[in-house]
């Protein structure tokens, strides 16, 4: 008998006990492709000797060193390689052990930064519907999904949420991609002038939205027009790149692509790999600075924040994205997986969306192609095919309440950026049968 507490009480998982390169071993020797990366994590996939030598050799020189009382050298060379390579700005690094530690800090920064700034009416956040932030109670509150919110309401602080960019669903007829994405990013402003934007310290957004939309990836010129925006009302931006972050994209910020640098970036998954728990949020120097020149002490703190073994396996996994050539992969092998999802996926009946970028793709699935109508939730359609994925051993991340929290299903891929094409078949083979059997099923 189990004394673990399983993330689901009603289904107990295999033990897996061992992983190679794109695949997960369980403890009756089958083997899964790790299509999901987990939940978009093992970038560099499973047994990577250089970094978990970097980890050991760590481990062996110095495990722990309280951040209260000093720093280390596998943190500092973590910091200096992220900035080296951030949007411009960014300039500090504020090592942590996960996303949500990441973006609850970057919330608390960006109020302290408005108090110790003399605007302490500052105190509001603006985020976007169907967006996932984290499961503190800071980063759900910023989060949008209704159905991981619900039953933790009396709990969460008041922020807005305005509907996301969300081109499939929300582009109107006769509008051109451009068009839209300008619209959605006025949302901001229009609720700006709603609760008054001298009460509002940031905006808080995802460049691709991962877990709770599938690779929702944003409308032409829309984080620009967001920019604009922010920088007129004054308002913080912080960019959440925890799952679509560190490459996962084809670049190692996600925000590159649109042409954008944040004021805060919040980093983690990819970032360790899976090989150490990390996390990491980024602030430019004139956050930074506001903090020196007012009270010098961020009032905030975790017990395991910028631990040497972790940072100097996040080192290790940045030297081997950037020092292997990785981003262009990710980007080659990112065409050849859409390629070879329109091919099988593209005119199917249950299939309304196929979106997202480099090796971080999802998959909208409808009743009607026509109409774009979900499947009711009752069908319970997202988890039938995350059953039969993993039983056929193929590891994706469907997720169903893709519209609203409750309607709509689909599925997300991101694989470990050494994918090989032979791989990409194995996945798309499976993946079609899983989609079938649900479907027959539901």
């Amino acid at each position: 008998m189990s004394h673990i507490f399983p993330r689901h009480t009603r289904q107990l998982p295999p033990m897996a006990v061992s992983g190679q390169g794109c695949y997960l071993i369980d403890e009756t020797g089958k083997q899964y492709l790790d299509a999901s990366g987990g939940a978009a994590v093992s970038c560099l996939g499973h047994g990577d000797r250089e970094v978990i030598e970097a980890v050991k050799g760590q481990l062996d020189q110095l495990a722990f060193a309280h951040t209260g009382f000093f720093t280390s050298k596998p943190a500092e060379d973590l910091a200096d390689i992220l900035i080296a390579n951030a949007p411009a700005g960014l300039d500090r690094v504020y090592l942590v052990s996960g996303g949500s530690e990441a973006t609850e800090a970057a919330i608390k920064l960006a109020r302290q930064y408005w108090v110790e700034k003399g605007e302490p009416q500052r105190g509001r956040v603006i985020a976007r519907k169907q967006s996932y932030h984290g499961n503190t109670i800071g980063a759900l509150s910023a989060g949008g999904n209704e159905w991981r919110r619900a039953q933790f309401g009396p709990l969460l602080l008041d922020m807005s949420h305005i509907d996301p960019c969300y081109e499939y669903r929300l582009r109107q007829p006769g509008e051109s991609a451009e068009e839209y994405g300008r619209r959605a990013a006025d949302a901001l402003e229009a609720e700006l002038l709603r609760v008054g934007p001298e009460t509002v310290m940031a905006f808080m957004a995802e460049p691709v939205v991962g877990a709770t939309a599938g690779a929702l990836t944003p409308a032409p010129g829309y984080f620009k027009r967001i920019r604009e925006i922010c920088d007129r009302y004054g308002v913080l931006l912080i960019l959440d790149e925890v799952m679509c972050g560190m490459g996962r994209t084809g670049t190692l910020f996600a925000c590159e692509q649109d042409g954008v640098a944040p004021d805060i970036a919040c980093i983690a998954k990819g970032l360790g790999a899976g090989y150490q728990p990390i996390g990491a949020m980024l602030c430019s120097s004139e956050i930074y600075d506001a903090l020196v020149n007012g009270s010098g002490f961020f009032q905030h703190g975790h017990t395991y924040m910028g631990h040497p073994s972790a940072a100097a396996g996040g080192r290790a996994v940045v030297g081997a994205i950037l020092g292997r050539d990785l981003l262009p992969r990710v980007k080659t092998q990112g065409e050849a997986l859409a390629d070879r999802l329109a091919d099988r996926f593209g005119q199917h009946a249950h299939v309304g969306d196929l979106r997202g970028r480099g090796l971080f793709r999802g998959i909208e699935l409808v009743e009607d192609r026509e109409t774009k109508a979900p499947f009711d939730p009752a069908k319970g359609l997202a988890g039938k095919i995350k059953k039969a994925a993993f039983e056929a051993g193929l590891i994706c991340y469907p997720m169903s309440g893709t519209i609203d929290g409750r309607q709509g299903d689909h599925v997300l891929l991101a694989p470990p950026f050494i994918i090989e094409d032979t791989q990409l078949d194995e996945l798309i083979d499976k993946l079609d049968g899983a989609i079938s059997k649900a479907l027959a099923a539901a």
